[in-house]
């Protein structure tokens, strides 16, 4: 049993044929903590319109949810866009799971982090999550490949692998919507005077440190099968989760070169008030 002070999970896409929803209960049964949040699309209601797929092992992770919001669990759900029908609901307590547009997480050492879905930022970087490649089909087409290489990968005995995200870390124009989307959480959370950003949507897990903030993504379970984790002592981490788990990623200690001083882009696509409109999610 991995104990951590503080979980992040996000993007899980429930009710999808694409969700890794037996890896993520296998996490979730090998993990204990004081605080798990849900940050935002965990349930794909927009999905379920069109088609439900929601065989036992779904169903398993939502009483596996349930199970540790009775027990002791702090559980705080943040809807995303999927799952937006929930944001109505923000500011209630169901089942002991606290409903919210956006919260305030203080870390072990004392560092105060905002955390959101993040898909307030496709105004800003202008460029649709689901549209990495060449629009939302094409997206979905590399899904249900990932799903047949995966397949194929285990009848052969090989653990899980991210076709997926691999071939979308080589496309550029992924890759420049990444880091815009990054620019965008690290000026809201500078703006706001925190030490940093946590957030989903874009399901590229990471960290990005400027001089004055930490930009964390928990990434997803679709394609990377990842969540970010705080140790007791405040530290923070980025797990992959499959056949053999191990630590992606920790928090880097200095700032990335990119985003440091003269280096750092200038984000003149942020509207006017914007990040006042972010700010005001909490309430």
């Amino acid at each position: 049993m991995r104990r951590y002070r503080s979980v992040f999970i996000s993007d899980v896409h429930l009710g999808t044929a694409d969700c890794q929803a037996d890896y993520l209960l296998d996490f979730l049964n090998q993990v204990q903590c004081q605080t798990l949040y849900l940050v935002g699309d965990i349930i794909d209601l927009i999905a379920m319109q069109r088609r439900v797929h929601f065989p036992d092992a779904h169903r398993a992770v939502i009483h596996k949810l349930m199970e540790l919001a009775g027990s002791g669990t702090r559980v705080i759900y943040i809807p995303g866009n999927h799952d937006d029908f929930l944001r109505r609901f923000c500011g209630q307590t169901i089942a002991s799971v606290e409903l919210r547009l956006k919260a305030e997480h203080t870390t072990a050492d004392g560092r105060r982090f905002m955390v959101c879905h993040g898909d307030q930022f496709d105004q800003v970087v202008r460029c649709s999550p689901l549209m990495l490649l060449v629009g939302d089909r094409a997206h979905g087409l590399l899904l249900r490949l990932n799903r047949w290489f995966n397949a194929w990968r285990r009848f052969r005995g090989k653990p899980y692998w991210s076709l997926a995200a691999w071939v979308k870390s080589r496309i550029g124009r992924a890759r420049t919507f990444i880091r815009r989307f990054e620019l965008a959480a690290l000026t809201v959370a500078e703006k706001g005077h925190y030490d940093g950003f946590i957030c989903g949507h874009i399901h590229s897990a990471g960290f990005l440190r400027s001089e004055d903030g930490l930009y964390c993504n928990d990434g997803d379970w679709v394609e990377h099968c990842t969540a970010l984790v705080e140790r007791q002592d405040g530290r923070l981490e980025l797990l992959h989760w499959s056949e053999s788990p191990r630590i992606l990623a920790t928090e880097p200690e200095a700032p990335h070169p990119d985003v440091c001083g003269e280096a750092r882009p200038v984000l003149d696509v942020v509207p006017a008030g914007f990040v006042e409109q972010v700010n005001r999610l909490a309430h």
